[in-house]
């Protein structure tokens, strides 16, 4: 280990946080700017397969909340970026380069896994489109919540800048998830919605499930080493499916089965938006 990376290590294990690029290991900084690159992307890939629902929300009301919730995907994306940007990441470039790519959808119809099917570091659940208003709700219900579990090992890592930005974010967040909730219990009293309500929480919270990685992943222990992360993804995961899974008794829904395939498909790093 060289000199620097002893001096980088016995800080972090200090509780010292890191404030510049100065202060990282080459290592530190490609994973650092891997895991900021896939928030910031998936910020704002997030922001744009909202927009249509500003128009096609229910009310006046909702086209309101729904156009705040992606001013706040975009303001997301544009902190994220301004990370990146100081860390000496080309962020105009890579926008750039794939500009077109982040509004990119499937058909819903298909089940990528945890594969990664573009050049971009989003998520991969933003590949998914939203097509309807219970798609919007329950995107907000597991996605959003799955990325609060996340950004909960944020709050605790070792780069200052972004465990600052992260507060803001952390409370908009929030705010997209208790919409999700209030829109949940509205559709599953509703007899006319349950049945859909139902159908919808199933491919949504699989979709989430996926997002947050393989138990023990190489990649995960060094992010832990360089405490970028706190826990495993499974860690994490098992909160989010316990938190899911108390809410859904309370509204009525049964929680669908999910099984791994991390033995068919190659490893993928997640982060949210």
């Amino acid at each position: 280990m060289s000199d620097q990376a002893k001096d980088m290590m016995a800080k972090i294990d200090r509780g010292v946080r890191l404030e510049s690029a100065a202060e990282m290991t080459p290592e530190y900084r490609d994973n650092l700017i891997h895991l900021l690159t896939m928030q910031a992307d998936s910020e704002l890939a997030g922001g744009y397969g909202y927009v249509p629902w500003i128009t096609k929300a229910p009310t006046v009301e909702e086209k309101h909340v729904v156009a705040q919730i992606v001013k706040d995907e975009l303001r997301h994306a544009t902190v994220m970026y301004g990370l990146l940007a100081d860390l000496g990441f080309d962020v105009e470039s890579h926008v750039r380069q794939h500009d077109e790519i982040f509004t990119m959808r499937i058909d819903a119809s298909r089940d990528i896994g945890t594969t990664r099917i573009t050049s971009d570091k989003r998520v991969n659940i933003f590949y998914y489109p939203i097509d309807t208003w219970a798609d919007f709700i329950f995107f907000n219900f597991c996605m959003d919540r799955g990325a609060g579990h996340q950004l909960e090992d944020v709050r605790g890592c070792s780069y200052g800048p972004w465990v600052r930005a992260i507060d803001g974010i952390f409370k908009e967040e929030k705010f997209h998830i208790r919409h999700g909730e209030y829109w949940v219990k509205k559709l599953t009293e509703d007899g006319k919605t349950h049945a859909e309500a139902q159908t919808t929480f199933d491919k949504w919270y699989i979709r989430t499930m996926n997002i947050f990685g393989r138990p023990g992943s190489p990649k995960n222990q060094i992010y832990r080493k360089l405490k970028l992360k706190l826990r495993d993804n499974d860690e994490v995961r098992q909160a989010f499916a316990s938190e899911v899974k108390d809410l859904c008794e309370k509204f009525g829904l049964t929680v669908p089965a999910w099984k791994p395939v991390w033995d068919k498909l190659p490893e993928e790093a997640h982060i949210p938006g």
